[in-house]
């Protein structure tokens, strides 16, 4: 295609945007919610992925020491631990260390806590790691077989649940975004359908003077996937504002025991904004073919 004749179909595909005027905006508006959704949902379900997987990382069992064990009891408690086969590590956590990490982790309500000191409740304890943590649950399992034990520990329901609900989701999330992106392309097709009618006197002048088809039709598939774009623009720019301010006031905050710890704006939110574009300037398009191919009589 010659590049004067591709700046004709920019210009047409330009000029109709103006033409069609609230259908035009309808359609834009109806792009942008629908991405708004589809990338609302994108950070939400990385986000989710991220935090199970950070937490699943630091997933440890807790193996809390009968109070009435000696020394040399708890000695051989620990190498029966190291002798389990998917052990990575086994650490000792003294009762003096569990309370002073108790009071410490309480911030400036740790000194209501100084009186445990006297009569210290906390149990000694084995932190145990397995080599890969989906064998966390297994392990805990083997742990509890061996003597001297009170009561064993782990977070591993806190990672089942966090996988439960990004599944769920993300299968919410597909069947809303698939049923916006059909409200999107019914609009745009019906934007692109008033063009088309418009323009009938038009056409028909163009084919009798031996404009091919699709001469006629691209002015109208640059005007779709202008829709798609400006519609896809808007709900990154949104995004990048409101995750950019979430970013930088989640920093630091907890659930629990662990951390909150988001994707980094860049380069995620660059990720997800390429990827709105692409949907956007797909539904624009395909807005426009079920358009042509049905009210375009060429």
């Amino acid at each position: 295609m010659k590049i004067n004749t591709l700046k004709r179909h920019a210009k047409e595909g330009f000029k109709n945007l103006g033409r069609n005027g609230w259908m035009t905006f309808a359609s834009i508006s109806a792009v942008t919610i629908m991405l708004l959704v589809v990338g609302v949902f994108l950070l939400i379900i990385l986000n989710l992925n991220h935090l199970a997987a950070t937490i699943e990382d630091d997933v440890e069992i807790r193996v809390y020491i009968d109070l009435t064990t000696n020394e040399e009891q708890q000695k051989e408690l620990g190498e029966l631990l190291e002798q389990i086969p998917d052990v990575e590590s086994v650490k000792y956590l003294s009762r003096e260390e569990g309370l002073e990490q108790f009071i410490e982790s309480m911030d400036d309500l740790g000194h209501v806590f100084e009186s445990l000191r006297e009569e210290n409740p906390f149990n000694d304890v084995y932190i145990v790691r397995a080599k890969d943590p989906q064998l966390t649950e297994q392990v805990a399992k083997q742990i509890e077989g061996l003597p001297y034990i009170d009561t064993i520990n782990y977070g591993k329901d806190v990672v089942e649940r966090l996988f439960q609900a990004t599944n769920f989701i993300r299968k919410f999330g597909l069947v809303l975004v698939l049923g916006l992106m059909f409200t999107a392309m019914f609009l745009i097709s019906n934007t692109i359908k008033m063009t088309i009618v418009a323009r009938q006197e038009e056409i028909q002048i163009m084919k009798l003077v031996g404009a091919t088809n699709g001469f006629i039709r691209w002015p109208f598939f640059i005007e779709g996937m202008l829709l798609g774009l400006i519609g896809a623009i808007i709900p990154f720019l949104i995004l990048f504002a409101g995750y950019s301010y979430i970013y930088k006031n989640t920093l630091n905050q907890k659930i629990g025991l662990f951390s909150i710890e988001l994707l980094p704006v860049s380069p995620y939110i660059y990720q997800v904004g390429g990827i709105l574009v692409l949907i956007g300037v797909f539904v624009g398009i395909w807005g426009t073919m079920m358009s042509v191919r049905k009210f375009l009589n060429i």
